[in-house]
């Protein structure tokens, strides 16, 4: 999960389009007067009036100039035209009805679309923002954490519990210092090292690449101070690296799950927020880290958003420290069994059920209302599209020009679970997901609003 800015810097609300009033004009074809007629919301609808010239009292006032009256006396331009040819005069007249007729039909053709939708990722489990928005009215990391997973409880492991987390699939040589040992092999902590692949073996080398020690399938290194350095940034238990595919080394941190939890607290929640916060995210962290596994080689986690955003050590703060050693070993159980605890950063203001998102259903994962996630700069976000530009983000799952869109299936948020997509070629039927990456929205609760005859002036806005 990777939050919005922090409330601490509110985002700037959307400007307001301006109201320009398109000219009438005069269709030769029928002598039919096209009147804008303007609503304080909403967009504007044309009101046919009669030829005569004379409009509704709301219309806008026509400037009279050169014009053609069928129901009355004949301006200047027409007397000058009966002393033309009669050829000239049609040929006249022919151009004035195109000129007429192309801007008739550009402002009609003119046709955008604006997408509001709310929140900031998947919406199951706690709301980040939401949690936020709870610890500065006053409620504890308990009340927060048993409002966002309904049925569970408190619990607490015991024993050492490693977890293994990949922070990256390396092509060359594997790079670390401040290790005491590797593969049986007393190593000077000062000194810099590598693990180098031969084949389907891992190999210590020295930095200069003098072969120390074949590893097998596994080189692992750690520090005396339970610390070691891989590449530029310091993570702490030991270094293994596993080969992967035909010539790369995965490279994994293993290290016991509270030491973890402190390098993911600080890059999910600011470690400026309120402490019960914190610790609802340490908690939340610890459960997921527990039961959320991978199964990759060699490794159970990611350090990015497939798994969580986790960073190392030098990406705590004693903040989000002081969380995860006072709820040292916290876990969240459900029927005896430590609770998947899935989070985001922001709802949108109703967290969304685990079966409309990832289709399976699960007793403590479902919506509930999330009234303090409007602290969350994504809370409410609009995307402002011409037709051509959204036609063509989803040319992959419509079948021409869009025309219409039609939710037809929503969750408890509501998140689209499905939605037909009316195309000037046929009916498609896509998911909330597919519309929310192709359209590059931050989730898949939205609504979308077509506006014929006005400009959209921004791409994307926040709350």
């Amino acid at each position: 999960m990777v939050l919005p800015a922090s409330p601490a810097v509110p985002a700037t609300a959307t400007a307001r389009q301006g109201r320009g009033r398109d000219g009438p004009c005069l269709a030769l074809s029928g002598a039919v007067v096209l009147w804008p007629v303007y609503r304080a919301k909403g967009r504007p609808r044309l009101r046919r009036a009669a030829s005569s010239g004379g409009g509704p009292a709301a219309g806008p006032r026509l400037r009279r100039g050169p014009h053609v009256d069928v129901m009355g006396s004949l301006p200047p331009l027409m007397h000058s035209l009966r002393r033309r040819p009669i050829s000239l005069a049609l040929a006249l007249l022919a151009a004035l009805a195109c000129a007429c007729g192309a801007l008739a039909a550009g402002a009609q053709a003119q046709v955008n679309w604006v997408v509001r939708g709310h929140g900031f990722g998947h919406g199951v489990g706690m709301s980040a923002y939401g949690a936020y928005g709870y610890a500065l009215h006053g409620k504890d990391y308990k009340f927060i954490l048993g409002h966002y997973y309904p049925g569970t409880s408190l619990g607490k492991i015991s024993g050492p519990h490693v977890v293994r987390v990949l922070l990256e699939t390396a092509s060359g040589d594997v790079t670390f210092s401040e290790a005491t040992g590797a593969c049986g092999v007393k190593l000077e902590p000062t000194r810099s090292y590598e693990a180098h692949r031969l084949g389907k073996v891992v190999v210590l080398r020295t930095s200069g690449g003098k072969p120390l020690k074949r590893c097998g399938g596994t080189l692992r290194a750690a520090g005396g101070a339970g610390i070691v350095k891989i590449g530029a940034t310091r993570y702490r238990g030991a270094l293994e690296v596993v080969p992967t595919g035909s010539s790369q080394l995965n490279v994994i941190n293993a290290l016991g799950v509270d030491a973890y939890v402190k390098g993911v607290i600080p890059n999910e929640s600011p470690p400026s927020w309120p402490l019960e916060e914190l610790k609802a995210q340490a908690v939340a962290s610890r459960s997921f880290a527990l039961t959320a596994g991978v199964g990759g080689e060699g490794f159970d986690l990611y350090a990015d958003t497939r798994s969580q955003v986790y960073k190392g050590l030098e990406s705590e703060y004693t903040t989000s420290d002081v969380a995860a050693e006072q709820t040292a070993g916290q876990v969240l159980m459900y029927e005896g069994q430590i609770a998947e605890t899935l989070f985001s950063a922001c709802s949108g203001g109703k967290t969304e059920s685990m079966q409309n998102i990832f289709g399976a259903a699960v007793p403590y994962l479902v919506g509930v209302p999330d009234p303090y996630d409007g602290l969350c700069p994504l809370h409410e976000w609009t995307l402002k599209l011409s037709g051509p530009e959204i036609s063509a983000k989803l040319s992959g799952l419509l079948d021409g020009r869009l025309a219409k869109v039609v939710i037809t299936k929503v969750g408890y948020s509501p998140r689209i679970i499905e939605a037909k997509l009316y195309g000037t070629g046929g009916v498609t039927t896509v998911t909330g997901e597919q519309l929310e990456i192709a359209l590059g929205g931050y989730s898949t609760w939205m609504t979308f609003e077509k506006v014929v005859g006005k400009k959209a002036t921004a791409k994307v806005t926040g709350k």
